[in-house]
């Protein structure tokens, strides 16, 4: 692992993050800069086990900054988890002569790359790009300051409709399993309820609750719900609710997919062109098997194998911020 590195390889995986581009931007200019070849993987470990291997240049990553998605496109790769698939990515590494390799993705990224490094002399630096922020060992991955800030303006724009009509909104955001955007936008947004996969939702509180601000003539409610909530989801909280109080005229709203793209936020740009200079000084300094994030905002080193077991916990401080700013 101490070898020199000259060539080295960059690669998004999983979901896309707005950001990843500004990430790969820096990843490309920063190798440039140290004389270091760079060359672009595309669609992730599937694109490597294709040999879908692009030389990058200054020019590769101009005016890209500001762009959601990611040019080296992503994707799923099961063949990649197979032994057999990691040693044909590895025999086609070889022959490019890369010997560095930057992940920018999310828990299954990080789980290919950990397994990968630990067979292979090629060492790997991870980068958390995930809206989910559910990765521990960084305060924000590339992508979540993004997501929430167009879930905010989206749930905003509901709040408007629900105030003129008197509606009881509840609103889907994505996070299957953490409840990071749907607890920012909830609280940013003054939700009356945030329900998330880290708690278990007691929905009798919910419609107790309900019926005690009919009471005071609040009528005007939104409840911010996670896709992975242990109720089912926003759909499944209506059906309960208007089965409870059906004179409620109760709306559902999904956001989905919106969250996912968009220009990405300053915020967003910074971290991931920070993260990304960072990958390659960590290759040339010899790291490997090493997530780079960013706590109290300084640079931090957490070893791949802790990366893929630890979570991003949600503290008892945030949940209680939430209900009181709630009541």
């Amino acid at each position: 692992m101490s070898k020199t590195i000259t060539k080295i390889g960059v690669l998004t995986s999983g979901g896309d993050s707005p950001g990843m581009n500004a990430a790969i931007r820096a990843v490309v200019r920063t190798g440039l800069y140290h004389n270091l070849e760079v060359f672009g993987i595309m669609r992730g470990y599937q694109g490597m086990l294709e040999d879908d291997i692009i030389p990058m240049h200054s020019r590769s990553v101009a005016n890209i900054i500001q762009r959601g998605g990611t040019i080296l496109k992503t994707a799923r790769s099961k063949q990649f988890f197979e032994p057999e698939g990691r040693k044909k990515a590895y025999a086609i590494l070889k022959n490019h002569g890369i010997n560095g390799l930057v992940i920018i993705g999310g828990d299954g990224s990080f789980r290919g790359a950990q397994k990968f490094s630990s067979e292979f002399d090629i060492p790997c630096i991870g980068l958390p790009g995930t809206i989910d922020k559910d990765i521990a060992g960084s305060d924000f991955t590339i992508g979540f300051d993004t997501a929430v800030n167009t879930a905010v303006e989206a749930i905003d724009k509901i709040r408007d409709t629900a105030d003129a009509h008197d509606r009881l909104f509840i609103i889907e955001v994505m996070g299957r399993d953490a409840g990071y955007i749907a607890l920012h936008s909830g609280i940013a947004t003054g939700a009356e309820h945030i329900l998330i996969p880290e708690t278990k939702t007691d929905i009798e509180a919910v419609l107790d609750s309900l019926e005690e601000k009919e009471r005071r003539r609040k009528l005007v409610n939104m409840i911010v719900v996670a896709e992975g909530d242990d109720t089912g989801g926003a759909n499944e909280v209506a059906v309960m609710i208007k089965e409870r109080m059906p004179h409620l005229d109760t709306r559902v709203c999904i956001l989905g997919h919106i969250q996912r793209g968009g220009a990405p936020s300053c915020l967003d740009r910074v971290i991931a062109s920070r993260l990304g200079y960072a990958a390659v000084m960590a290759l040339i300094e010899g790291r490997h098997n090493t997530m780079i994030g960013i706590l109290n905002n300084k640079l931090h080193y957490t070893p791949l194998d802790k990366a893929v077991k630890a979570k991003q916990k949600v503290s008892d401080e945030w949940l209680k911020i939430g209900k009181i700013l709630a009541s």
